[in-house]
């Protein structure tokens, strides 16, 4: 945790973190940088996801830099690499404090998640809405089993990171027919999710809960 606040702090202060989301910082540090342009993508995307912020940008910005192919590969690898950070905070965060009761909230996405970890994990990456940061920190702070969890989280994630990959890139497609496909294949991750979760929502009572 400490390292990764210096990390942190040095990113704001350096102004790579804020710039993230700029274009132009993809220009100028990322583009026609080779290896150390992608590993320092990578290393402030994993950052940038691990503490809740959209993943899509993520991928968008991996396609703004890098294309397509590559950009998928590399937004997977800063998502699922992020996605173990935060892992890791819940994880440590139960050793440290095992005697601190958890909120009811996570108390029952613990439950849900813990039963069917493959699939109730795939099905939550897949839907649009709730936290990933949640999720991620949930997972291990009930030190769920990792093969199930990061196979189903990474699964889950290919959708929408090939969606927004697509859109960022500049490949030659026309960008409304680049938009429409996205938008497509949005739709259908987003069908497959609720599918899931209407298969399941009462074999894990998730109804019971207003607004879970």
């Amino acid at each position: 945790m400490i390292v990764a606040l210096i990390a942190i702090a040095w990113l704001i202060n350096s102004g790579h973190f804020s710039t993230l989301l700029d274009k132009g910082w993809i220009d100028r540090e990322i583009r026609g940088q080779g290896v150390r342009g992608e590993m320092l993508f990578v290393g402030i995307a994993v950052l940038f996801a691990s503490f809740g912020l959209p993943r899509q940008v993520v991928a968008f910005m991996a396609g703004y830099g890098f294309g397509f192919s590559s950009g998928v590969g590399l937004a997977l690898m800063a998502i699922i690499s992020a996605c173990a950070l935060s892992f890791s905070y819940g994880y440590l965060g139960s050793v440290l404090f095992s005697s601190a009761k958890m909120p009811r909230r996570m108390q029952r996405l613990a439950g849900f998640i813990k039963d069917n970890t493959f699939t109730s994990t795939l099905m939550i990456r897949l839907l649009p809405a709730g936290s990933n940061l949640l999720m991620n920190l949930t997972a291990g702070a009930i030190r769920v089993r990792r093969i199930p969890f990061f196979s189903g989280s990474l699964l889950g994630y290919i959708p929408q990171t090939l969606i927004f990959t697509l859109i960022g890139s500049g490949v030659n497609v026309d960008p409304g027919q680049r938009i429409s496909l996205g938008v497509v294949l949005f739709l259908l991750s987003v069908l497959l999710g609720v599918y899931l979760y209407r298969r399941y929502r009462k074999r894990f009572h998730l109804d019971a809960e207003p607004g879970y």
